[in-house]
């Protein structure tokens, strides 16, 4: 388990992540021992006649390299499962919580998450420069070690160091490229991305999110309008704007983006673009806006009108020409007035325009604000004051823009998957609670919060509020992510008063929650001495995972918060079925036809049982996997042998 992490995590090379990914889509460039067909890639490219670029341009910044290994790492913590809230009022819930790290917790979801998620909305940290973003992350590597690792000087070393608490824009970068990496794989093959952003790192997050999403997948800036009263301290610009960046990976394959509903109404047949053409109109196939009469062949400014046509009761009563720049062919009128599309002439210049009666979608304006229906920071602000109660969160977004931006891309989907991993007061899961309350969607919301404490200890061990914290501190939030979770309960609660009548029988308003937890240093110390050749063991490994020696909530034993990290690991939902098996007085674990084995106290008998129910077909397994600490040397061979002897392709997998 970390151990194998660790092992792994020292070979990670700054392009690992991308071999990672290239392997998994180009696996024919690979050799056996994995190493990239460089000859044979550069061979297939002239065989396909593309042509390499010879001039360009790449984002760089100190720490990039940092940042790429980062991408490539695998997980050094464990995933906890709270109890009393996953067996508790978040039982059937499908929903999820995360408290941790966002980064590694995107690293476990890389597993059991990649490709799956439909929408991911972001508004991470700002780099205001003066007391907002600070860059959070520790290198935690030596000197020697990151000279060695990415081939720096001493010079180098140092600037990549200096970046280290500071709010910079190649600390910013260094935060959120290896964030974005990971969100990248775990968007499915038609997902959206959106980030919120102001415009201190609008122009490094375009070009972050070009190199990690492809500049093909862009489709925008959308502005948003964040405040009716934008604070005049300022001495350049009243900032009344920020943007949302937005990425999709199905542009090529003509995604189409809704921007609302057009109800009636009628747009031009002309299209000052098009070339010039004749359309010929049939009998009985326009309305016209004019006085009934004769009228003989003209020209207008836009059109031409090229035979009499005699007008009675509104309606042409014979066919009629007309030349000039349209929006379709003879063929699309034809087929637009079967449909029953109306045809409309409002003036004597007989300049056409055309009506369907149905509804019909509106492709969305770069601009969002009061005509999209969509709110303000202030809006956003009393939107938790009356669920939390006043200051308890500063600046979050109004719910009415996530909803519009979910919608944006799933107006026909009701089943979206939709990740934030900077929760912050969940405005994410408040707007998808929404959405599935309006129109009884089944959307599923992911959340991931960092535990960032409202105070601080003082030297005398007195617990005191930060600066920002103090309100909610005073009122029992003593960190973001329970700030988060009580939201959504509270909203959830709300959503069910205000719908009583019309909720679906199946809405669901609450979750499952997670801690993604780093083992403590005596836990580290304890896999560091282990020698898996010692006949004995010399401490119970797998109560070191449990809610209590990790120092958090939760009631979770050490054996859930292994099996919960596995489960993830092994590429299982978080509710995934799982069957209770016995061997003697022996508690194992059976998913599919994969066994886990966590705890101690396995012995011959075990394995004598297990080899039978194999033998007799009253078990089917592909693999076993167990936790290398809970297995003395005896125990491991006796149960390899066992497994040769019955040649029943059982793959036995030790973690660490």
């Amino acid at each position: 388990m970390l151990r194998d992490n660790d092992r792994y995590n020292e070979q990670v090379k700054p392009n690992s992540a991308f071999l990672n990914e290239l392997k998994e889509k180009l696996p024919e460039f690979f050799t056996k021992d994995g190493s990239f067909d460089m000859d044979k890639f550069k061979t297939q490219l002239k065989d396909k006649n593309i042509n390499e670029l010879s001039e360009g341009y790449q984002l760089d910044f100190i720490g990039k390299d940092y940042a790429r290994r980062q991408a490539g790492e695998m997980p050094g913590t464990v995933i906890v499962p709270d109890k009393e809230q996953n067996h508790g009022e978040g039982k059937e819930s499908k929903n999820l919580f995360f408290t941790g790290d966002n980064l590694e917790v995107l690293r476990h979801l890389q597993n059991n998450y990649q490709n799956k998620i439909d929408v991911i909305y972001i508004d991470p940290p700002y780099n205001t420069g003066s007391d907002g973003f600070v860059y959070p992350d520790s290198f935690e590597y030596s000197d020697d070690k990151l000279k060695e690792m990415f081939g720096l000087s001493d010079d180098q070393v140092e600037r990549l160091k200096s970046i280290q608490g500071k709010s910079s824009h190649s600390a910013w970068l260094t935060f959120m490229y290896p964030r974005l990496v990971l969100a990248k794989r775990i968007l499915s093959k038609d997902g959206t991305f959106f980030m919120s952003i102001d415009d201190n790192e609008v122009a490094n997050a375009k070009e972050c999110l070009d190199e990690i999403f492809g500049e093909s997948n862009f489709v925008g800036f959308f502005s948003w309008n964040k405040s009716q009263n934008p604070p005049s301290l300022s001495k350049t610009i009243r900032h009344k704007l920020e943007y949302v960046i937005c990425y999709n990976f199905n542009l090529t394959n003509s995604a189409r983006f809704f921007g609302g509903m057009i109800e009636g109404g009628d747009s031009p047949l002309y299209n000052g673009g098009n070339d010039e053409s004749i359309l010929e109109f049939p009998r009985n196939s326009v309305i016209f806006n004019i006085e009934d009469g004769t009228y003989k062949p003209l020209s207008s400014e836009k059109v031409s009108l090229l035979n009499t046509v005699i007008v009675k009761n509104k309606i042409n009563q014979n066919s009629f020409k007309l030349k000039g720049k349209f929006r379709w062919k003879q063929k699309s009128l034809v087929t637009e007035i079967r449909q029953g599309t109306k045809i409309l002439i409002k003036s004597k210049s007989f300049t056409p325009r055309y009506a369907r009666e149905n509804k019909r979608y509106m492709i969305p304006s770069d601009f969002i604000g009061t005509s999209e229906k969509v709110g303000t920071n202030e809006y956003g602000r009393k939107e938790v004051e009356n669920l939390l109660g006043e200051g308890v969160f500063s600046f979050p977004k109004p719910t009415s823009l996530i909803k519009y931006l979910i919608n944006m891309v799933g107006y026909t989907k009701k089943k979206l998957r939709v990740l934030d991993f900077f929760a912050g007061s969940s405005t994410t899961a408040d707007a998808v609670m929404q959405l599935n309350a309006e129109d009884g969607g089944h959307r599923k919301f992911i959340m991931v919060q960092l535990p960032e404490k409202t105070y601080h200890t003082n030297k005398d061990g007195k617990e005191v509020p930060t600066k920002g914290g103090k309100t909610a501190y005073d009122v029992g939030f003593k960190s973001i992510d329970e700030i988060s979770r009580e939201r959504i309960r509270r909203a959830a609660k709300k959503i069910k008063e205000e719908n009583e009548l019309t909720l679906p029988k199946d809405f669901d308003g609450s979750f499952k929650h997670y801690r993604v937890v780093a083992p403590t240093k005596q836990t580290l110390e304890d896999i560091d001495k282990f020698d898996p050749n010692n006949t004995n063991l010399f401490t119970n490994m797998v109560d070191s995972f449990s809610s209590k020696n990790l120092n958090v909530a939760g009631d979770a034993s050490g054996e859930q918060t292994i099996l919960t990290t596995w489960l993830a690991q092994d590429g299982y939902s978080f509710d995934t079925e799982v069957e209770d098996k016995q061997f003697g007085n022996y508690h194992a674990y059976l998913v599919d036809d994969r066994l886990y084995l966590i705890n101690e106290g396995w012995s011959s008998d075990q394995t004598k049982e297990l080899l039978n129910q194999l033998g007799k077909n009253e078990l089917h397994l592909q693999s076993i996997v167990l936790f290398g600490y809970s297995f003395n040397i005896a125990e491991l061979r006796e149960l390899e042998s066992g497994l040769k002897q019955l040649d029943s392709k059982v793959t036995l997998i030790k973690r660490y």
